[in-house]
C-alpha cells in the first residue's frame, strides 16, 4: 500500500505541472479587472467573459477516478478527504529551532533617517484616513446607518460599486497595528480601535459570522463558477487585520471577530464539498484567494482548531504547489501575486505541521524567482506576471514593471527561509528588496503618495508610467495596500532570537535603531552612518544598557553582507580588534555586557555590476550597477551607453572610486549647487535646461524632472579657487554645469545668440561666466557677464516659456538690468549622497540611489561594453 501511495502521490503531482495555467482568467490583472467592471462597453466585457475557464488541479484528477455510480455523495466528500491525507502523510508536528521574531513593540527606529523618516511620512498618512470612510461600505452591506461618504470615484478600489473594496481596509488593520507597536503613537491606537468596533457592530448586524464590505453573493456566483472579482482575496486582507489587531496590538474582540468569520466560511465551503465534490471546491477556488492558507495556517496556531487546520489545507493551491513539489520551474504566465502568498502559505503549513515537503517547496521557489525572473531591486513580475525564465529584457517593453505588492510578498518568503536556516543569502535579499524595492515606491515625505509599478526599463519615470503616482483618497490599488504594512513594519527583521540555555541575537539589517531584548537583559542601541559615495564604508556602532541585575552571557550574531570585502573591514569591541569571518557569513561575539561596551564595525562598501536575467547574446551587456544594497539609477532618458576601462577622471571628481569608469560625488559638491530665480509679476520664473537650450519656466515643485533641470553646479575655473558658499563665487570666473549633465556646460555663441549645453572642452571662453553683483543694485541678486564678451551678460525675456541669451546692454537700461539680474539660491536638487558620475561613450552620466528618484527620468540597466 506505501509504495502504491508513493507512485500514486508521484503521478498525481506530475501530473499537476502538466498544465502552467494555474489561475482562472486571461485578465487575472487587477488592473484590467478594475477596467472591465468600470467599462460600459458591454461587447468588450462579454467578450472577456467569454474567456472564464478553469483548469484541473491534481484534486480535482484524484476525483475523476471515483467510481461515481456506485458512490453516494457521501462517499465522494470521504473520498476527497482520503486524497488530503495522503498528501499530508509524514506531516510531523512544527519544527524547532527557528529563529523567534522579536515584538516589534521593542524595536524603535531612530528619527530623521532613511528608514525613520520613510515610517513617519506613513504615519501621517494612516492617520489621515477617516474611520467613516473606511467603514462606509461595510455599514452599507450590513445596512447600518453610512455616516459621512466612502472613498469613491473611478480610479477606487474602495469605491461602493468595485468589487475588491473593504480590502484596503483589511490592509490597514494590519498597517495601523504594526505601525502602533512600533510607534506607540495614541491618535493611531483610538483610530484603529474605532475602526475594529466598526466592523465588529456590521458583523453583529449581519448575524451569520460573515464580514465584508460587499454581500455574500459574490460567494454565490464563485461557487456557481460565475465571475467575481476575487473576493476570498478580500476577506484574507480582512482576516489577517483583524489577526494582527489581536497578536500585535492586543485586541481581543478582533479575534473573536475572526473566529465567527472563519466558522462561517468552514460551513460554506463544506457545503459546496458535500454538495457537489472537492473537484468542484476546487474550481471554485481557482482564482485569487490571497493568502487565505497563511491566515488560516496562523490562526491555527492560535487556536489549536483542527477546523482551522483543514481549512487551511482546503485553500492551498495544488495545481500550483505541485509544480514547486516536483521542482518544476513553469511559473512563466502565471499571475505572480495570486501565487506567491499560496508559497507563504505553504510555509506557513510547514512551520504549523512539521511537513518537509512545503519547506522544500519555499526552498525552490525563491531559487527560480533569483536565478531567473529577478530584478537588481530583488522585485518581479511583468507588470502584473512572470514572464519566460532568464528573458527579463522582455519586461522593458512596458515602464509597467516590478508590481509593489510582488516585493512585499517576496520579503516574506525571504524572511520564512532565514528563520529556518540563517543563511546569509537571505538577509543579503531582503536588505535589497527592502531598500530598493521599497523605500523606492514612496514618494519622498508626501503622505499617501505610492507607486504600483516601479518602472525598471530605460528612460523611464515613477511619475510618467501607466499608473503613475497613486493619490492619497483616490485610488487605494493593492499595492497601496501592501505599501502602508511595508512601511509600517521597518522594524521587524532587523532582529531575530535564537531560543537556548544562553540568549542569541542575529542582527541581520543594519538600520539605526534600539531594541530591548528582553531575555537577553539589555537595551541595544545600533547607530548606522548614512552612507556615501565618497567614504566607502559601512560604518555602525552597537552601545548597550544592561539590567543592572543581570550577569548573563549573550551572543550577538552580526551579519557580514555578501557585497563587502575583508581587506578594509574592521570589528571592534572597546579596544580589542574582531577578527572578522569571510563576506556571507556571521560574526558571533560572546559575553557579558556591560553599560561601557562600544562594538563597531567598518564594512568596505563595494562597486559592482549585476547582469540582467537575461540568457541571449544581444542583452548580455545591460548591467545595473550597486554600491553594496543600493542600486543605482542614472539621470537619462535616451542614452545608457558606458564604456568601462577609462582611465581618465572627470574634471572635478576625485579619484577613490572602485572602478576607473565610475567615481564618486565629493560632498562639498552641495554647496556649489544653484538655481537662479527672478520674481515676475506674481510668479517666480527660473532658468532651466530644456532639451540643451536654456530657457525661462515657472518655479517648479519639489522632485520634478523641471526641479532638476533648474539646478546648475558652480565649477570655479582657478584651480586655487574653491566655493565653499554660493558667496564665494562674487567676483570669480565659474562655469555653469547642469545637474544632470556632468561634464558640460551653458555655453553662449556670441551676443543675442541663445544659450545652449555644450562640451565645455570644446566650448572654451565661451563657457566662462564671471559672477558679479546684480546690475539691478539689489543686495540679493548676481549676474553673470561673459569673460570672452565684455559688458555681454546672461539675459532672459522676463517671462516663462523666453529663451536666455547673451545680451550687450543696447535698449532701456532699468529693463536690462533687471533681466540680467538673478536671485542665485540653493539647488532645487541636490545630490544624494550616494552620488556617481560614470563615464559613458557619448556623455557622462549622474548615478544616484533609486529610492532617491521621484518624478525624474532615469535608467537602471546601462549597456556596459568591457
Amino acid at each position: 500500500m506505501e509504495a502504491f501511495v508513493a507512485v500514486f502521490v508521484t503521478f498525481m503531482l506530475l501530473g499537476s505541472a502538466a498544465g502552467s495555467e494555474c489561475t482562472n482568467s486571461i485578465y487575472q490583472s487587477h488592473t484590467v479587472r478594475h477596467k472591465l467592471l468600470t467599462s460600459n462597453n458591454e461587447t468588450w466585457k462579454k467578450e472577456m467573459m467569454s474567456h472564464y475557464h478553469l483548469t484541473p488541479t491534481d484534486d480535482s484528477a484524484w476525483a475523476d477516478l471515483l467510481p461515481r455510480k456506485f458512490l453516494s455523495e457521501q462517499h465522494q466528500h470521504e473520498w476527497g478527504m482520503m486524497y488530503r491525507k495522503i498528501k499530508n502523510m509524514g506531516a510531523s508536528n512544527a519544527p524547532q529551532g527557528l529563529l523567534k521574531e522579536v515584538p516589534l513593540q521593542d524595536v524603535r527606529l531612530q528619527e530623521g533617517t532613511i528608514h525613520g523618516r520613510a515610517q513617519q511620512t506613513n504615519l501621517e498618512y494612516l492617520l489621515m484616513l477617516d474611520v467613516d470612510r473606511l467603514l462606509w461600505s461595510f455599514r452599507k452591506t450590513a445596512g447600518l446607518p453610512t455616516p459621512g461618504r466612502p472613498y469613491e470615484g473611478k480610479d477606487s478600489w474602495e469605491d461602493p460599486n468595485s468589487e475588491l473594496r473593504g480590502h484596503f481596509v483589511g490592509h490597514y488593520l494590519s498597517a495601523s497595528a504594526l505601525m502602533w507597536a512600533t510607534t506607540q503613537n495614541d491618535s493611531m491606537k483610538e483610530k484603529m480601535s474605532a475602526v475594529v468596533a466598526g466592523l465588529s457592530a456590521c458583523q453583529e448586524k449581519i448575524g451569520t459570522g460573515y464580514l465584508s464590505a460587499f454581500p455574500t453573493e459574490f460567494f454565490d456566483r464563485i461557487e456557481e463558477l460565475k465571475y467575481a472579482w476575487a473576493p476570498y482575496y478580500t476577506i484574507h486582507k480582512i482576516l489577517a487585520g483583524l489577526l494582527d489587531q489581536h497578536t500585535i496590538a492586543g485586541n481581543p474582540q478582533a479575534l473573536e471577530m475572526v473566529t465567527r468569520m472563519v466558522d462561517y466560511f468552514y460551513n460554506r465551503v463544506m457545503n459546496v464539498i458535500t454538495k457537489y465534490t472537492i473537484h468542484r471546491h476546487y474550481q471554485s477556488m481557482n482564482e485569487e484567494t490571497g493568502g487565505m492558507n497563511d491566515v488560516l495556517y496562523r490562526l491555527y496556531s492560535i487556536t489549536g482548531d483542527s477546523k482551522h487546520l483543514l481549512l487551511a489545507h482546503l485553500f492551498d493551491k495544488p495545481c500550483f504547489l505541485g509544480l514547486l513539489a516536483v521542482q518544476a520551474n513553469e511559473i512563466t504566465g502565471l499571475h505572480t501575486n495570486t501565487h506567491i502568498p499560496i508559497v507563504i502559505g505553504a510555509q506557513m503549513r510547514y512551520e504549523t505541521t512539521g511537513d518537509p515537503l512545503y519547506k522544500e517547496i519555499g526552498t525552490f521557489f525563491m531559487d527560480i524567482v533569483n536565478s531567473s525572473h529577478s530584478f537588481a531591486t530583488g522585485g518581479t513580475s511583468f507588470g502584473e506576471f512572470w514572464g519566460d525564465p532568464k528573458r527579463m529584457a522582455e519586461a522593458f517593453r512596458s515602464a509597467e514593471n516590478e508590481e509593489s505588492c510582488t516585493t512585499y510578498n517576496m520579503l516574506k518568503v525571504s524572511r520564512h527561509l532565514f528563520r529556518w536556516t540563517k543563511e546569509v543569502s537571505y538577509a543579503d535579499y531582503y536588505e535589497r528588496a527592502l531598500t530598493n524595492g521599497v523605500l523606492s515606491i514612496q514618494r519622498g515625505t508626501d503622505p499617501g503618495v505610492m507607486i504600483y509599478m516601479l518602472p525598471l526599463g530605460p528612460g523611464v519615470s515613477k511619475a510618467k508610467s501607466y499608473h503613475s503616482w497613486g493619490r492619497p483618497f483616490e485610488v487605494f490599488w493593492c499595492c497601496y495596500g501592501t505599501g502602508i504594512e511595508s512601511f509600517s513594519k521597518l522594524g521587524d527583521s532587523i532582529y531575530f532570537e535564537e531560543e537556548g540555555n544562553d540568549p542569541s541575537l542575529y542582527i541581520i539589517q543594519y538600520i539605526s535603531s534600539s531594541f530591548n531584548w528582553k531575555s537577553g537583559k539589555i537595551l541595544l542601541n545600533q547607530t548606522v552612518v548614512p552612507a556615501a559615495s565618497w567614504d566607502p564604508y559601512l560604518r555602525v556602532t552597537f552601545t548597550f544598557s544592561p539590567d543592572e541585575k543581570t550577569s548573563t552571557l549573550s551572543t550577538l550574531n552580526l551579519r557580514i553582507p555578501s557585497w563587502t570585502r575583508l581587506d578594509g573591514a574592521k570589528g571592534i569591541l572597546n579596544a580589542e580588534t574582531l577578527s572578522l569571518p569571510t563576506p556571507g557569513n556571521f560574526l558571533s561575539v560572546t559575553r557579558q555586557w556591560n553599560a561601557g561596551d562600544k562594538l563597531t564595525l567598518q564594512l568596505p562598501i563595494t562597486i559592482r555590476t549585476e547582469a540582467l536575467k537575461d540568457d541571449r547574446p544581444e542583452y548580455a551587456s545591460l548591467q545595473a550597477t550597486l554600491y553594496g544594497p543600493y542600486l543605482l539609477a542614472g539621470h537619462t532618458d535616451d542614452e545608457r551607453d558606458i564604456k568601462a576601462g577609462h582611465t581618465d577622471n572627470l574634471r572635478g571628481i576625485k579619484a577613490g572610486g572602485n572602478a576607473d569608469w565610475i567615481t564618486p560625488v565629493p560632498a562639498s559638491y552641495n554647496n556649489q549647487l544653484v538655481s537662479f530665480s527672478q520674481d515676475f509679476g506674481n510668479s517666480t520664473i527660473v532658468i532651466t535646461n530644456s532639451k540643451l537650450s536654456l530657457a525661462m519656466q515657472n518655479l517648479p515643485e519639489s522632485g520634478t524632472d523641471l526641479a532638476l533641470h533648474a539646478t546648475f553646479r558652480l565649477l570655479p575655473t582657478e584651480s586655487s579657487s574653491e566655493l565653499s558658499t554660493l558667496s564665494d563665487s562674487i567676483g570669480k570666473p565659474v562655469m555653469l554645469e547642469p545637474f544632470d549633465l556632468p561634464g558640460m556646460n551653458v555655453i553662449h555663441k556670441g551676443a543675442d545668440q541663445p544659450l545652449v549645453i555644450g562640451d565645455s572642452s570644446n566650448g572654451g571662453a565661451s563657457s566662462v561666466f564671471l559672477v558679479v553683483p546684480g546690475l539691478d543694485g539689489r543686495k540679493e541678486t548676481i549676474s553673470l557677464e561673459s569673460q570672452s564678451n565684455k559688458g555681454c551678460y546672461v539675459y532672459s525675456g522676463m517671462s516663462s516659456g523666453a529663451g536666455v541669451k547673451l545680451s550687450c546692454n543696447s535698449g532701456s537700461e532699468v529693463s536690462f538690468n533687471q533681466a540680467t539680474s538673478f536671485v542665485a539660491g540653493k539647488g532645487l536638487r541636490q545630490y544624494d549622497p550616494i552620488s556617481f558620475v560614470a563615464k559613458g561613450v557619448n556623455r557622462t552620466f549622474l548615478l544616484e540611489p533609486l529610492f532617491n528618484f521621484r518624478d525624474e527620468f532615469y535608467t537602471v540597466y546601462f549597456d556596459i561594453q568591457g
